[in-house]
């Protein structure tokens, strides 16, 4: 393995550690380098679509991820306004017809599951502990200023990846003007044990509650044996961060207000612990690269959760940048090329789930006589033609 087929990541997330497989794939050596000293969870569960799970199957990950993920037969849209269901989409169908499931999955054992895989690939070394500095392009490449255990050192890779997330230090360095965006919305999560739900489907499902100015995602996970809630109120708390302590009684309030149905409530009121955090966007950014450098996943599009997809886009934007790097040349010429290419590739698409993710935050918050007519609207679709919306996500290929 030459030097100058070296990629170096910043960031050990599911983004990171995608496109480190991916990489490795395509003949390259790779380091990831993390600033945690070790990887624990966040968040609590995930849902990977097709176009997600297709790519990580590919990369080997099928028996790792089938051992731990559950198939959902379908997804039960509820309304409060209705006080029930109005749709119910059948994702067990949906499986066959696009060549790939749809997993549900609790974050650490995604991130489990990607670390010892990594773990196993000689041509990928991950760095714990580690932290990117600084970055210095150069006619050869780029050389990058690492820190660890309060000591300096520098890497010369071919290619440096800033999968660090929503507050991205690379970007900061690349467009130190943008910054991420406060949406105005917190999402409170907690999980419960399923055998503490007096009503819980006999099938695994995904459940969607929409109420006024809030909505109620809920799955299992674990096997089953435990439900993944997630709350998405207004507010003006805005740390940055992903596990902050919530106040169980705060979020009950909100939902005892509003009129919700008693199952939802009762899921409210079932959690013990609640952690929250403050969902941000980024901004648009002129460009995902820059010279040898190139951000991906959160630190590159950050989004709103209401399609699912932040991990699914980071996913897919892994598979895309080793596709493109692969097909280079070996010279700072051919990365920046590969680079652009990358951003092209994938900017409009981001862009459109983006606006896909904040039209449903919308129609999900809806109240009054809006709700019942997107009630009767998503009625007079039906399920299917409700579910083949998504085929332009779902059938992706990279």
């Amino acid at each position: 393995m030459t030097p100058s087929r070296t990629v170096l990541i910043a960031g050990a997330g599911i983004g990171g550690l995608t496109a480190s497989l991916a990489l490795a794939a395509k003949g390259f050596r790779v380091i990831i380098i993390e600033k945690a000293e070790r990887l624990e969870e966040a968040g609590a569960g995930l849902q990977l679509s097709p176009n997600a799970s297709r790519i990580l199957i590919g990369l080997g990950l099928r028996e790792r991820l089938a051992a731990h993920a559950l198939v959902p037969d379908a997804v039960s849209i509820m309304s409060v306004r209705r006080g029930g269901e109005v749709c119910r989409l059948p994702l067990g169908e949906a499986a066959a017809a696009y060549g790939a499931p749809y997993w549900v999955i609790h974050r650490a054992d995604l991130q489990a599951a990607l670390v010892d895989q990594v773990r196993a690939d000689p041509n990928i070394e991950l760095r714990l502990g580690t932290a990117f500095e600084d970055a210095t392009m150069s006619g050869t490449g780029v050389t990058v200023g690492l820190r660890a255990s309060d000591a300096r050192r520098e890497e010369t890779p071919w290619v440096l990846v800033g999968a660090d997330g929503v507050w991205s230090a690379l970007r900061d360095q690349l467009f130190p003007n943008i910054r991420p965006q406060f949406s105005g919305l917190i999402a409170w999560r907690g999980t419960i044990e399923t055998a503490r739900l007096p009503a819980t489907p006999t099938a695994p499902r995904v459940t969607l509650w929409m109420g006024p100015d809030a909505h109620l995602v809920a799955y299992p996970m674990s096997g089953g044996q435990r439900i993944n809630v997630v709350a998405i109120v207004p507010g003006n708390w805005n740390q940055p961060g992903w596990s902050e302590p919530g106040d169980a009684a705060d979020i009950m309030r909100r939902f005892a207000t509003a009129g919700w149905p008693e199952p939802a409530r009762a899921m409210i009121g079932a959690i013990d612990g609640w952690r929250k955090w403050a969902l941000f966007t980024s901004p648009s950014l002129p460009a995902w690269h820059s010279g040898a450098t190139a951000l991906l996943g959160d630190a590159a599009h950050a989004m709103l959760p209401f399609a699912a997809q932040g991990a699914g886009m980071a996913i897919e934007d892994a598979a895309v940048l080793a596709q493109c790097l692969a097909e280079a040349t070996e010279n700072a010429g051919g990365a920046t090329a590969a680079l652009a290419r990358y951003t092209h590739l994938r900017r409009e698409r981001v862009a459109r789930v983006q606006r896909l993710a904040q039209q449903n935050g919308r129609i999900y918050h809806l109240k009054g006589v809006a709700a019942l007519a997107r009630d009767l609207g998503i009625t007079a679709l039906g399920a299917r033609r409700m579910l083949a919306r998504q085929d332009w996500i779902y059938n992706w290929r990279p």
